[in-house]
């Protein structure tokens, strides 16, 4: 479970403080798929830093399987897998599986699992055809296998994703979704903000909403057709922004 009590982030602008999370406090249960929903520069990405441990908090705490993330932030790392957007974290001169070699490396995984993690993953996103070619030449498609793969490469318990299917065509974009569903059957807990409101339909739980630093809703997928008395996510999202948290 992750739990997140009070969190707030700030950051100093000349002489403004500006509060990009502002009291954020969400329970979000081991195994479930949630939707981070907001309008650019309303904290997501900040809150998934947060949880990452890339960011610390100003005030309140996070909490995964009951230890303070950045308390004992090595505790947890190798149970988080982060893809954030269009950074892929890739070294362009080496081929996929020396970029893979690497990242498993750092997180301690022995010779015999990267290999065995390494082979899996490639069967699993169909890279076995480039897997030993130099990442710098791949297609926008195929350097975002290999990120996803990179994400997974350790197993993670808790996946983080920022805007994971910007700039994918559509062959590429339905892959990943597909990974989504395959990761929630696995058991895996995944925060995922987007902007592509079907596809926080179709794969999410649960939607946790952010206006300017501050969440404006936080429940059930269902719960939250039901108070709206309507399945239109983005008129419910649009609504939600005009009241607030009110």
């Amino acid at each position: 479970m992750i739990v997140i009590q009070d969190v707030s982030r700030s950051f100093k602008d000349k002489k403004k403080t500006i509060h990009a999370v502002k009291d954020v406090s969400v329970e979000i249960k081991k195994g479930e798929v949630v939707g981070l929903l907001g309008e650019n520069g309303a904290g997501k990405t900040t809150l998934l830093r947060m949880i990452s441990t890339i960011l610390e908090p100003s005030s309140g705490k996070i909490l995964i399987d009951g230890i303070d993330i950045h308390k004992e932030p090595m505790k947890v790392k190798s149970k988080i897998g982060v893809l954030f957007g269009s950074e892929t974290g890739l070294y362009d001169r080496l081929t996929a599986r020396e970029n893979l070699t690497y990242f498993a490396k750092m997180y301690g995984m022995s010779k015999h699992e990267t290999k065995e993690q390494i082979d899996y993953l490639a069967v699993r996103f169909g890279m076995k055809d480039y897997l030993d070619r130099r990442v710098g030449g791949f297609s926008k498609g195929m350097r975002q296998k290999v990120t996803i793969s990179r994400t997974l490469i350790h197993n993670p318990d808790v996946i983080l994703l920022d805007e994971p299917t910007t700039g994918l065509d559509i062959t590429s974009a339905n892959m990943f979704r597909e990974v989504i569903h395959q990761l929630q059957r696995e058991g895996r807990t995944i925060i995922f903000s987007s902007h592509i409101m079907d596809e926080v339909k179709e794969l999410c739980q649960s939607i946790v909403m952010i206006h300017k630093g501050q969440m404006i809703y936080s429940g059930s997928k269902a719960d939250l057709y039901r108070e709206e008395e309507s399945e239109d996510l983005n008129y419910i999202f649009m609504s939600r922004l005009v009241r607030g948290n009110e």
